[in-house]
């Protein structure tokens, strides 16, 4: 069985949500690994489709059952993981994991799955660029748009652990080179 993960990390407002979705469009063989967070719906979000939305009790629950494969938590009690058995769920339907995580999750996940992984970093043009498109989101308050910028800096400085690093400042482009990286790591 081919059991090979993609993962996707970057800054919030790289773009890489939209790059998954393109991904999961154009590439029949990934299945998206629904991760779990404890904050709250953002948008039309729904769970078991975007998310599993657990609290935070629920979500130290399975940390003590050792039912992640990663996990971390990103501010207090604000905590985002991956469950093995929906990777497991995906393998045994005989398709490729692809996860949408943030950057700590994406190292974690490449030191767990090793070779069976491609990690790809999507960095935005700029820290600039990047603090425009969270603000036309109008999903965050000002000082939730200030927090992700400041957090966006720190990691832009863990592109280099990533397998390659995608430039998204010309979105059709973005989306041509995930394609090919995608389809060039499924067929090997």
């Amino acid at each position: 069985m081919n059991q090979k993960v993609i993962i996707f990390s970057a800054p919030s407002g790289s773009g890489k949500t939209t790059l998954v979705k393109h991904a999961l469009e154009v590439v029949s063989e990934l299945e998206f690994s629904i991760s779990c967070t404890t904050r709250q719906p953002r948008g039309t979000e729904q769970h078991a489709v975007d998310y599993h939305f657990l609290s935070p009790e629920e979500f130290r629950q399975k940390i003590s059952e050792d039912a992640f494969v990663e996990f971390e938590e990103v501010y207090t009690d604000k905590y985002y993981g991956t469950l093995k058995s929906e990777v497991e769920k995906i393998w045994n339907q005989g398709k490729v994991v692809i996860f949408d995580v943030d950057v700590k999750g994406g190292i974690s996940l490449k030191k767990y799955f090793g070779e069976k992984a491609l990690s790809i970093f999507i960095e935005p043009p700029s820290i600039a660029e990047l603090e425009r498109r969270l603000v036309s989101r109008n999903t965050d308050d000002a000082e939730t748009i200030k927090t992700r910028v400041e957090k966006a800096e720190e990691e832009l400085s863990y592109a280099k652990q990533f397998d390659i690093i995608v430039v998204n400042d010309n979105l059709d482009k973005a989306k041509e080179k995930i394609e090919s990286l995608i389809k060039g790591f499924i067929g090997r």
